[in-house]
């Protein structure tokens, strides 16, 4: 036999026997391929940790799978460690080991454990993915977002690093399923906490809540177990537009039960409730006649309320704001927030309510109207505003005279004011009468000049022919303006064209001539002839240029004037 022979019969012997050693060795010590086993640290060096897990082969596993979460190595030499023994290298004699197959293999056990005995977990919330959030329970978990709390958590990003007990709703070792759920047991500790609370809920007593929710219209406050609605009418005495304003969700408040139904297990609560009614002594610090000082907080359209404190209100209408009348609306003299200054009118206590008035805090100006301006006295002022029965007219602010439609002019003609007056105006009037308590104030523009009637028999004589515009046809005859406030009366016997459409011919007929037949200052009347004006064809000045042509003829148009107003007079009787 050969030298190369016999070492190669050895080589063969020695690896038979190795392995065969090595196989009795795993066999005593019952040990498996995927399985997890205890080893102790005997070396570490570079990227590598060497582990005896008791057998004649030892094995390797990476550092980096011993480092915390801070970035620290969490083992050193001769550590006893859990690693999974993943396989076995028979020729080699060496074992490939891995500390975080280990660590996932005894954390699937421990949760199996806790599913079969329907116990909790401990995890930490680690992202956030599709449908709810990913949980670090020694191994990754699904928490879906209806499982996340009692209600609809708008933001679970802010739950990211969290660390909760979960129960386990769903597990599936082979696929490597598991599904988590918090609100089962918040749902457990709530109905404990509920049964407790219910045991003390009563009208009138004082408990402590969370803010567990805002709306318009008020908070919802969890009392341990139950929620109670805080009104946003019952959390303050004052004005509030929202209830944002006092209170933010998961802040602690004390609150008062004021109705519970066990039925519907429905709570109402309150917060001023816990406190004094400011309205309790309001008559003493608000009496009538006392001077305050508070914010405008609303204006209607008929007044503003001053906040006076908290829960106490005033009301300052429309007309006790200023003396001036002509003010349409309140915006128009204060804006919400302002400070204003107010004088107590009147308090009643019964119906919480306080009047209040500004104006009475300025002089009023209608005291002192008469010796300002007395009767007679000329005043200007702009035309404020338009009515059918006259103009008002702006003397001073608050202070408003009225010309009624008579006093606008000497004529009778006018239909409405309008016809000669537009808003802003400029006008002169004289002051004809004041009524201080009444607050009225009486002006006449026509009185600014004489009343035309008064020297009318020194430009009117009886026989005068006179010309003027048709400013009216009624059913008995036409009116000629004479002048500016003097108007004459032509009856339709009178008149040159008195048949059956005479209404008619005169409507387009602009001027007539026309004898004065009768006049009377008194009862302002001049009655007028058109027929007597046109006698034979002849277009007389006036009766004086007539006289002296004719005497006879004088006489005979003084008989038939005399005869025609006789006729006039049965007529108008």
């Amino acid at each position: 036999m050969s030298n190369i022979d016999l070492d190669a019969d050895l080589a063969s012997l020695s690896r038979e026997s190795f392995t065969s050693f090595f196989d009795d060795f795993l066999d005593q010590k019952d040990i498996k391929e995927q399985s997890v086993v205890t080893g102790r640290v005997i070396g570490m060096e570079g990227d590598w940790v060497t582990v005896d897990i008791g057998y004649k082969a030892e094995g390797r596993v990476r550092l980096d799978e011993f480092v915390d979460p801070e970035g620290q190595v969490s083992i050193q030499m001769g550590d006893n460690i859990d690693v999974y023994l993943d396989s076995m290298d028979e020729e080699q004699g060496e074992l490939v080991l891995s500390k975080e197959k280990a660590d996932m293999v005894k954390a699937w056990d421990e949760i199996a454990k806790a599913v079969e005995s329907d116990e909790t977990v401990t995890g930490a919330i680690v992202a956030r993915v599709k449908g709810g959030l990913s949980v670090d329970i020694g191994v990754k978990a699904f928490l879906p977002g209806s499982q996340v709390d009692l209600r609809p958590v708008k933001n679970l990003d802010k739950l990211i690093g969290e660390t909760y007990d979960f129960k386990i709703i769903k597990f599936n070792k082979k696929r490597g399923n598991i599904v988590l759920s918090r609100r089962v047991l918040l749902e457990k500790d709530r109905e404990a906490k509920r049964r407790k609370t219910v045991e003390s809920l009563q009208p009138g007593v004082i408990m402590a809540g969370v803010v567990k929710n805002i709306t318009d219209y008020g908070a919802f406050v969890d009392l341990g177990g139950i929620d109670g609605l805080l009104h946003i009418t019952d959390m303050s005495y004052g004005r509030i537009n929202h209830p944002s304003e006092m209170f933010e969700v998961g802040q602690n408040i004390e609150v008062k039960v004021l109705k519970f139904d066990p039925d519907s297990q429905r709570v109402s609560l309150g917060y001023k409730q816990i406190r004094p009614d400011p309205w309790d002594e309001a008559d003493y610090k608000y009496p009538v006649g006392a001077i305050v000082r508070g914010k405008v907080v609303s204006i209607p359209d008929y007044g503003a309320f001053v906040e006076l404190e908290d829960g106490i209100e005033g009301l300052v209408h429309i007309s006790e704001m200023t003396w001036n009348k002509r003010v349409k609306h309140p915006s128009k003299l204060v804006a919400i927030g302002d400070m204003v200054e107010a004088k107590v009118l009147g308090i009643d206590m019964e119906n919480k309510r306080i009047s209040l008035g500004m104006r009475q805090l300025e002089e009023n100006p209608w005291e002192r109207i008469e010796d300002r301006y007395p009767v007679g006295t000329i005043v200007h002022g702009k035309v404020r505003n338009i009515t059918d029965f006259g103009i008002f007219v702006g003397i001073e602010d608050g202070i408003d005279g009225l010309v009624h439609i008579s006093d606008l002019s000497w004529g009778q003609r006018l239909r409405h004011p309008s016809d000669r007056f537009k808003k802003g105006d400029e006008v002169e009037a004289r002051v004809l009468n004041i009524d201080k308590h009444n607050e009225r104030f009486s002006l006449g523009i026509k009185q600014m000049s004489d009343d035309p009637w008064l020297s009318a028999h020194a430009r009117y004589f009886l026989g005068q022919v006179v010309q003027g515009p048709v400013v009216h046809v009624a059913d008995f005859g036409l009116f000629v303006e004479l002048e500016d406030g003097v108007e004459g009366l032509v009856h339709v016997s009178e008149l040159n064209n008195n048949g059956h459409d005479w209404q008619d011919h005169y409507q387009s007929v602009e001027t007539i001539n026309a004898v004065i037949l009768a006049i009377d200052p008194h009862d302002r009347k001049i009655s007028l002839s058109e027929r007597a004006a046109d006698d034979d064809g002849e277009t007389p000045t006036d009766f004086s240029q007539r006289q002296q042509q004719s005497s006879a003829r004088l006489g005979d148009l003084m008989g038939d004037i005399a005869s025609r107003m006789r006729a006039q007079d049965e007529d108008e009787d």
